[in-house]
């Protein structure tokens, strides 16, 4: 319990550290939250979406899984983006994976993890379609993959019935694909932003 109680500790003095340089701060997220951007991100815990961007709590709304995947029948997900879309209405949804993921290392080595390899079945089949990066050398490959990976959940999110019932009805929010660098903290635009079905169409012929 020794670790836990430093978290508790730990919470006690952040709290007090944040009152006493904004008194009201705490006071103003008792108000309801009206984020402009909602993070899809990885679990892996070196990626805090809130630090990465210079966010405050309330500025930015968080769905995190393993490899930062989007799967049409994962019912967390699915909440989570209509929620942010239609109740809080976001103007920008952002998929951000990160260089040196594991989950996409795991796949490239082909190593059985057990009940996540189900979870991972979506990079399997990016890694399909882009064998061409087997001719890279090793960390080129890991890097190539992820990216390709956030291409493939932007397209995936696009998808889904949240987002084209989205632009159906002219709601503006478009859909972005970032990859951030552990090793220098950088943020990376692929160029992927996609604010209507048309632009989504156009990343076919893009990747």
């Amino acid at each position: 319990m020794s670790d836990l109680n430093k978290l508790i500790e730990s919470n006690r003095a952040w709290a007090a550290r944040v009152k006493a340089s904004d008194p009201d701060f705490f006071t103003r997220l008792l108000g309801q939250q009206r984020p402009h951007y909602l993070w899809i991100g990885c679990s892996d815990s070196r990626v805090p979406a809130n630090q990465i961007v210079g966010l405050l709590p309330g500025e930015i709304f968080v769905h995190r899984n393993v490899g930062n995947l989007v799967h049409q029948t994962d019912l967390n997900f699915l909440a989570v983006l209509q929620y942010a879309v239609e109740v809080l209405r976001v103007d920008h949804v952002i998929v951000c994976g990160h260089y040196g993921c594991g989950a996409v290392q795991s796949v490239l080595d082909g190593q059985p993890l057990g009940l996540i390899d189900n979870w991972l079945r979506n990079i399997e089949t990016v890694y399909r379609q882009h064998r061409d990066i087997d001719a890279l050398p090793a960390d080129q490959r890991l890097n190539a993959l992820c990216e390709h990976n956030v291409r493939a959940q932007v397209r995936a999110v696009c998808d889904s019935t949240v987002m084209r019932g989205a632009w159906a009805a002219g709601q503006e929010v478009t859909v972005h694909g970032w990859i951030y660098g552990i090793a220098d903290g950088l943020v990376n635009d692929l160029g992927v932003s996609c604010a209507s079905p048309t632009d989504r169409a156009r990343l076919d012929t893009t990747d």
